[in-house]
């Protein structure tokens, strides 16, 4: 049985991001699309859509590749990832959010983000 309606579900669990070079660069994805961005304290939430049954298997990694531009501001590099299995023809909306604490950059008090395959990096300001 097929659900054919948009719904959306919503994490309350702040994840928290990966920070290895090697995963940033191995990552792989199934295909997801971002909505809103937001940030909840100091967790980025984003709302992202796929196909699915229900989304309930749905594994999400937001990836730090270790590497700190030293511009005004600092700026690091990420990835978020989906590991989807589900195979329904209905589309899911999933509010998700990642823990920036481990991302803040000592002697700033922001820090961009850019995370592969956004149009816009995101300031994020602690």
């Amino acid at each position: 049985m097929q659900c054919d309606e948009d719904d959306v579900l919503i994490e309350t669990l702040c994840l928290e991001v990966l920070i290895d070079n090697n995963a940033y660069e191995t990552a792989e994805s199934d295909y997801y699309t971002v909505g809103n961005v937001f940030f909840n304290e100091n967790c980025l939430t984003l709302d992202v859509s796929s196909s699915g049954c229900d989304g309930s298997t749905w594994v999400f990694s937001l990836i730090d590749s270790e590497n700190i531009a030293e511009s005004m501001p600092p700026q690091r590099y990420l990835k978020l990832s989906l590991n989807n299995d589900e195979s329904c023809l209905a589309v899911f909306t999933k509010e998700i959010s990642f823990d920036l604490l481990p991302l803040r950059i000592e002697g700033t008090n922001e820090v961009l983000l850019n995370i592969e395959g956004f149009n816009e990096p995101i300031l994020y300001a602690y």
